[in-house]
């Protein structure tokens, strides 16, 4: 009695499953491996990037004011350091660097110190090619403050230095900014000369 209640329980519970005579108990296939591709990520692309056609090129920034500051910064501590310890040689480059941060920066004024601290050291070290830059670089500040006699007068000497030392082609290159600064003053010096011509003859030139 017993074994015929087993009997009876497995044939209800099997056919009670969810349509087990469907189910397939063949060894599953096994499915080839996908192949793979070749990596196109952004990092592995070149420096342009094209998406939809167009051209995407990396964004460069310039050097913002706060950049220039930090520059600045640093290298008045290095100016500091050398002339503490009687490096004339390498401060009299830091004054000139120095003197370009701040020109960046349009205070014209503190360039214009620096430029002189530098050429007075330059002089000193005997450093010709450099007295030579920064007289050019001096005369190109004090133009542009206004100073255009002042501004002359480091052109020529620097012309008369580069000629002496032989450097011909620095003499030449001088000289050439030489002629535009005359030519700049004489351009605007003509209408003040008109106008005290009408003056003196009494007439008005409106």
């Amino acid at each position: 009695m017993r074994y015929s209640l087993i009997i009876l329980f497995c044939v209800f519970s099997l056919s009670a499953s969810a349509q087990w005579y469907r189910l397939n108990f063949k060894k599953h296939e096994v499915l080839p491996l996908l192949k793979i591709t070749k990596p196109n990520s952004i990092s592995r692309m070149g420096s342009t990037v094209r998406f939809n056609s167009v051209a995407v090129r990396p964004v460069i920034v310039e050097s913002s004011l706060y950049n220039v500051e930090a520059q600045a910064a640093i290298v008045l501590k290095m100016v500091k350091h050398n002339m503490r310890y009687r490096i004339f040689h390498e401060a009299s480059y830091n004054f000139s660097d120095l003197a370009q941060l701040y020109v960046k920066l349009n205070r014209l004024s503190e360039a214009k110190w620096f430029l002189l601290q530098s050429t007075m050291i330059s002089r000193n070290e005997n450093d010709d090619k450099h007295t030579i830059a920064n007289l050019v670089s001096l005369a190109s500040v004090k133009m542009t403050i206004g100073d255009s006699i002042s501004a002359r007068a480091d052109l020529v000497e620097a012309r008369n230095m580069a000629s002496a030392k032989g450097m011909q082609s620095d003499a030449a290159d001088i000289s050439k900014k030489i002629i535009l600064l005359d030519q700049s003053k004489t351009a605007n010096t003509k209408p003040d000369i008109k106008y005290a011509e009408n003056t003196i003859t009494g007439k008005s030139a409106f």
